[in-house]
């Protein structure tokens, strides 16, 4: 389905034809006073100076034209030349009921699917998640569900953290703690033990150990990157061991990945592009594209443009390390062999943007990705505490993921029993869902890129701009539909009648800007304006059910207009949050 923005324009530009004006002019936006009008367009004082007329005489010129409109109720020219807008009742019951029967909702979806590569989560292996992965998991989670929403093909990919420095600090360690291993037996022939040789706990608590002592313990230091060195060279001990840490590593991420519900299509890591390095290296050198700079080979990106000087990108280290530019670049020529998208979108910490820009530069100059292909980085900002810091738990340390979410879905176990609305037996896996929603809610209706306090008490409020007040308003709407089934009644074939009053009409005219807003978001990956368009909607819907007598409608045909309504908004509604992450329960 078109989207009513469009159809509306489409009805205005025909006016200024036959006007004798240039229908470009014909731009609708929705009403800044909806207490005059429900939309508006300006074209008129935009083409003043072409037509050397003064505006309010273009739009009364316009205004003429549309006095036969199919889709205007009201139509007027406002000084100094806004001409204001009122949609018919029919015409906004008429598409309504379009998306009712349409499966998608009306939503306008790709007629050309792209390929599109999600690169988010990037946890660390044999390291716990903590908040500081929180960002990347629901942001990424989110922009990878509304790509499929829009009907293209996505791929989320985690991108993991699995080679390189730290796997040698844990081999080190544990080579130190456990000699007797057979991966440290270098005569050893036979076929490496199945089992890991240590838990997710030890596992994570290795880790910092060696990584401590290595910044005290130079000869340690040394011992770690040779390790390091020996597993990027295929040392066959070595090489079992990080299986096992990766085997380990990777359930456990899955496991804290799943409470989020958050879903990986693929699980690569910085270890899956080694193999590419070397060829990709020796091209840069052979075709020119890199050179040497105080010891290190980089390739230069700066360009004419630029107004600040952009630093090379650096893919090898004097003593002929990669870096994480290296890494990605070669992960590049990976996912164009393996998947040839036509959109790669990145999320990271927006400190991160220099060396993005790096990378996508030098991936285009040296040929790495075609042109077809677009490069996008998705920065967001930092989840800050009440005190405006990094969130931090109340010792001062970095909180693990799994007790932030402990904690929030303790608050709303809490809520939810003095509310005594959730039978016990239900209250837990309540406290679970409408945790999720404050948990998720919170993050994604701020602008990514901005940084934002993580407030609790705020987050877990059923009233306001949360989450836990939307899932409210589908829960309450749930119920009504319960109660009015269980009356005898059906819920199928029901269609939307012309509203009856303002709150009605206010209800209809926010369910119908759902194709927009949804495009919207997706274009600009800004997954804040489906909440700022979910939280309007709730209001709109409060607002109607608070002053209309909806089971008690005596009026039969006007009863199931209104549950035809009820029944549109709640599909909204959960395709939204279907896409943020998160699901409404049936009680709370």
């Amino acid at each position: 389905m078109r989207k009513i923005i469009d159809l509306i324009a489409e009805e205005l530009a025909a006016a200024f034809q036959a006007a004798g004006y240039d229908k470009d002019y014909a731009k609708v936006t929705l009403s800044n006073r909806p207490d005059l009008c429900e939309y508006q367009c300006n074209g008129a004082m935009a083409g003043a100076r072409k037509y050397q007329k003064a505006p309010i005489m273009i739009a009364n010129d316009v205004v003429e034209k549309l006095g036969g409109s199919q889709c205007f109720e009201e139509v007027g020219a406002v000084n100094p030349g806004f001409i204001n807008l009122k949609l018919k009742k029919e015409y906004v019951t008429d598409y309504l009921n379009q998306m009712s029967d349409d499966e998608n909702l009306g939503l306008d979806r790709a007629k050309n699917p792209r390929m599109v590569v999600v690169d988010y989560g990037g946890p660390n292996v044999a390291k716990p998640l903590h908040v500081g992965h929180l960002r990347s998991a629901i942001i990424g989670e989110g922009i990878k569900r509304l790509a499929r929403k829009m009907g293209h093909r996505v791929l989320g990919d985690v991108h993991l953290g699995d080679w390189g420095y730290q796997m040698g600090l844990i081999i080190t360690e544990l080579k130190e703690r456990k000699p007797e291993l057979p991966y440290f037996n270098e005569d050893f022939e036979g076929e490496y033990p199945a089992e890991a040789p240590f838990t997710i706990g030890e596992l994570e608590e290795i880790y910092p150990t060696a990584s401590g002592r290595a910044k005290e313990d130079e000869e340690y230091r040394r011992e770690a990157l040779e390790a390091t060195r020996l597993l990027q060279n295929g040392h066959a001990g070595y090489r079992a061991v990080w299986r096992h840490i990766m085997n380990v590593s990777v359930a456990d991420l899955k496991k804290n990945y799943e409470s989020l519900n958050v879903h990986f299509d693929l699980w690569k890591g910085e270890s899956d592009a080694q193999a590419y390095i070397p060829d990709m290296i020796e091209r840069f050198r052979r075709e020119g594209y890199a050179h040497m700079d105080d010891g290190a080979l980089v390739i230069d990106v700066q360009e004419e443009t630029d107004t600040k000087e952009i630093p090379p990108c650096m893919i090898q280290k004097s003593d002929g390390a990669s870096l994480y530019g290296t890494t990605d670049l070669a992960t590049l020529i990976q996912r164009e062999q393996d998947y040839d998208p036509d959109q790669i979108i990145y999320l990271a910490d927006k400190r991160q943007d220099l060396h993005f820009l790096q990378v996508f530069r030098a991936a285009r100059k040296t040929g790495i990705v075609p042109e077809k292909t677009d490069l996008a980085f998705l920065g967001f900002g930092t989840m800050n505490g009440k005190d405006g810091k990094p969130f931090k738990t109340r010792e001062g340390g970095v909180m693990r993921l799994e007790n932030l979410i402990a904690e929030i879905v303790d608050e709303m176990r809490k809520k939810i029993a003095e509310n005594r609305t959730v039978a016990e037996e239900e209250a837990e896996e309540t406290a679970r869902i409408v945790g999720m929603s404050a948990i998720k809610y919170g993050d994604l209706s701020n602008q990514a890129f901005k940084d934002y306090v993580f407030d609790v008490d705020r987050f877990t409020s059923f009233e306001g701009n949360t989450g836990p007040y939307i899932l409210y308003t589908i829960v309450r709407i749930k119920s009504i539909l319960s109660k009015y089934e269980a009356g005898g009644c059906a819920l199928e074939g029901l269609k939307t009648e012309p509203a009856h009053d303002d709150n009605e009409k206010a209800l209809m005219l926010e369910v119908l800007k759902y194709n927009d807003v949804m495009e919207t978001a997706f274009e600009e990956l800004a997954l804040h304006k489906i909440c700022a368009y979910i939280y309007d909607l709730s209001n709109a819907f409060n607002r109607f059910y608070h002053e209309t007598k909806i089971l008690a409608e005596e009026d039969e045909t006007k009863q199931k207009g209104y549950i035809a309504l009820l029944l549109l908004t709640k599909r909204v509604l959960n395709s939204c949050i279907d896409v943020l992450g998160f699901e409404a329960p049936e009680r709370m």
